[in-house]
């Protein structure tokens, strides 16, 4: 019986992301759940069980869509990207882009994966010119977190400046699906805004 209580436990913790488990002999009992996330990137995470996976800090940025023109003033410059990112006990990052927002039917068509300056400073040299440095790119990105307030953003700022992002995308904005090879945007060459 034991074993069947133990075993029911590390199921459920499984599947439904639940607070650790503890089995006694005679009943089971629930340990006060713990913070499992990063509260400097994700100040307003959402606690949403293991099994769903996702949280949400909410960056939005413009210059992340590959223009169809050399001009400054290419509407792919100037379309907010949506970014909707899950930290890491690694201190990476993984975000989600959506060039739409996020509402029931959107969907992703892209992602930015985001790390720490030491963890950059450990890549190859040829992996490097890949990756941007965002405490350069969130001013000339004009990037906002939407919903976070002036204070929340003043504190998650400097983590964020001392970051480095590499955007992957697997779709086009205009394709119904991802058709062609994926590809990895270079934002740091992107042309300059106002």
């Amino acid at each position: 019986m034991k074993t069947k209580t133990l075993l029911f436990s590390a199921l459920s913790s499984a599947l439904f992301g639940c607070a650790s488990v503890q089995a006694t002999d005679s009943k089971m009992s629930s340990a006060a759940p713990v913070k499992v996330y990063n509260e400097t990137l994700n100040p307003r995470q959402k606690e949403y069980p293991n099994h769903l996976g996702f949280n949400d800090l909410h960056i939005q940025a413009i210059r992340h869509l590959r223009p169809d023109t050399n001009d400054i003033h290419d509407p792919k410059l100037q379309t907010v990207v949506h970014h909707h990112c899950k930290a890491y006990d690694d201190n990476t990052l993984i975000c989600l882009m959506f060039h739409s927002g996020m509402k029931d039917q959107d969907k992703p068509i892209g992602f930015e994966y985001i790390i720490t300056t030491e963890q950059y400073n450990q890549l190859p040299e040829e992996e490097k010119k890949y990756w941007h440095y965002h405490q350069v790119e969130i001013p000339r990105a004009h990037a906002t977190f939407p919903d976070l307030t002036p204070e929340e953003t003043a504190k998650i700022l400097p983590a964020v400046n001392e970051t480095y992002g590499k955007v992957v995308y697997f779709q086009k904005p205009d394709d119904k699906m991802p058709l062609g090879k994926p590809y990895i945007m270079i934002v740091q060459d992107m042309p300059e805004q106002e």
